[in-house]
């Protein structure tokens, strides 16, 4: 009964159901983006905000994208599972850009004798080191303003031109940059090095002159000054470079542009 009402409806106003079954499509590929994506997939925002923000965009896209009807014989559900897969993708791929400023971020945590301080970060439902979730919320920061959000929607516009929404053909290699993609992940622990390596040479140096110390004047307790020494020079040498780890940041971010 249900389908014969589906079929009649489809016969007597083919646009309105063009544009609800594309209107499904794209809305199943942006709360897939939105499930992984930085800033979107953060637990602090409200599930009904983003279903609402989610629902907003759909129907602006499904203007823009020019719906179309499904072909005869095309499976609906893989479909609808492809597009949900696909959306993930593009959001994966943007927190794996900013994985590599929370790397450097725990490397300056670990280096500056920060491990014991952790604490609950919300989205994630886990402890995390204070300095990761500092570099975690700046990394955010920059993320948004040097457009990010706008690179994340260009690319869902985009992606209906690499990857149908009907398609079932799913080429991993065809729709990714899989060289910018090995690129990311790659870069991960070479960008933390490269963010956290002024902190780590600072506290390197001064593990050297501890050692000549203790070397020099066995009766000083170079263990008890280190701990009470790291924290205060990590946290100098992080507020004197920090304009120019914002630059740093912000040049690798943009530098990914390209891949959305």
């Amino acid at each position: 009964m249900l389908d014969e009402i589906l079929k009649q409806f489809a016969t007597f106003f083919p646009e309105i159901n063009t544009a609800l079954g594309s209107g499904i499509m794209v809305f199943l590929r942006l709360v897939g983006m939105m499930r992984l994506a930085p800033v979107l997939s953060k637990s602090e925002i409200p599930s009904m905000v983003r279903l609402s923000f989610a629902i907003i965009c759909t129907i602006i896209l499904v203007g823009v994208i020019k719906p179309i009807a499904p072909p005869d014989g095309t499976p609906i559900f893989l479909c609808m599972v492809l597009n949900f897969i696909f959306g993930a993708i593009i959001g994966f791929v943007a927190n794996c850009i900013l994985a590599a400023v929370l790397t450097g971020g725990d490397m300056i945590n670990t280096q500056m004798g920060l491990s014991s301080a952790m604490i609950m970060d919300p989205s994630t439902k886990s402890q995390v080191s204070v300095m990761a979730n500092f570099f975690s919320v700046l990394a955010i920061l920059i993320f948004m303003y040097s457009g990010g959000i706008y690179w994340l929607f260009n690319a869902i516009i985009k992606s209906f031109e690499l990857y149908p929404m009907y398609s079932i053909n799913f080429h991993f290699e065809n729709i990714v940059n899989v060289q910018y993609l090995s690129e990311i992940t790659g870069n991960i622990l070479f960008m933390g090095l490269h963010i956290a390596g002024p902190v780590l040479l600072a506290t390197m140096a001064q593990d050297i002159i501890l050692g000549i110390i203790s070397k020099t004047a066995p009766q000083v307790n170079v263990f008890s000054l280190s701990f009470l020494f790291k924290p205060v020079l990590g946290a100098f040498i992080l507020i004197v470079i920090l304009p120019m780890l914002i630059n740093v940041i912000t040049d690798y971010l943009v530098s990914y542009a390209g891949i959305f």
